[in-house]
Formats: C-alpha cells, structure tokens, sequence
C-alpha cells in the first residue's frame, strides 16, 4: 500500500509541475529560429531530463521486485505452514 502511495506523490509531483512552468514561458516567436542562435540560457540541459528519466525507472523497477519479493515471502510462509499441518 505504501508503494501506491509513493508512486502517486510521484505522479501528482510530474504532472503538477508543468502548469507552472508554462506559465514562466515567454510568448512563442513569430519566425523560425535556428538552434545556433538560440542563447544557452533558454537551451534545455538534457543530462538532467536523462537522469532523472533513468532515475524513475529504477525507482519504479526496484519497488516492483520489492513488492514481489515480499509476496513471495508470504506465499513461502503459507506453504511452511499447510507442511505442518499436513503430518
């Protein structure tokens, strides 16, 4: 259950934070702009969309075998149990 949780913190911070960035984005220009000419300043820095990108999905990935381990714990544990009570 914890993990559902986490997972839409997660969500609601991703799908949260674009309304306020567009609202800091200046009005779309009228003419094409050649990549060259565009200032460093307002180029997006793609190493920390990568990262965080890989970062979420081994987030995601990790808890999911996580969640799987432990409910093969429990599995294990009804299993150990129906043993015993068998003889």
């Amino acid at each position: 259950m914890s993990f559902l949780r986490i997972l839409l913190v997660l969500a609601a911070l991703a799908f949260g934070a674009p309304p306020a960035i567009a609202a800091q984005q200046p009005p779309p220009q009228s003419e094409f702009v050649p990549v060259d000419e565009i200032p460093p300043g307002e180029q997006i820095p793609a190493i920390n969309l990568v990262a965080a990108a890989y970062g979420f999905v081994w987030v995601v990935l990790l808890g999911y075998v996580w969640s799987i381990a432990r409910r093969l714990q429990k599995v294990e544990a009804e299993l150990v149990d129906l043993e015993s009570r068998k003889r």
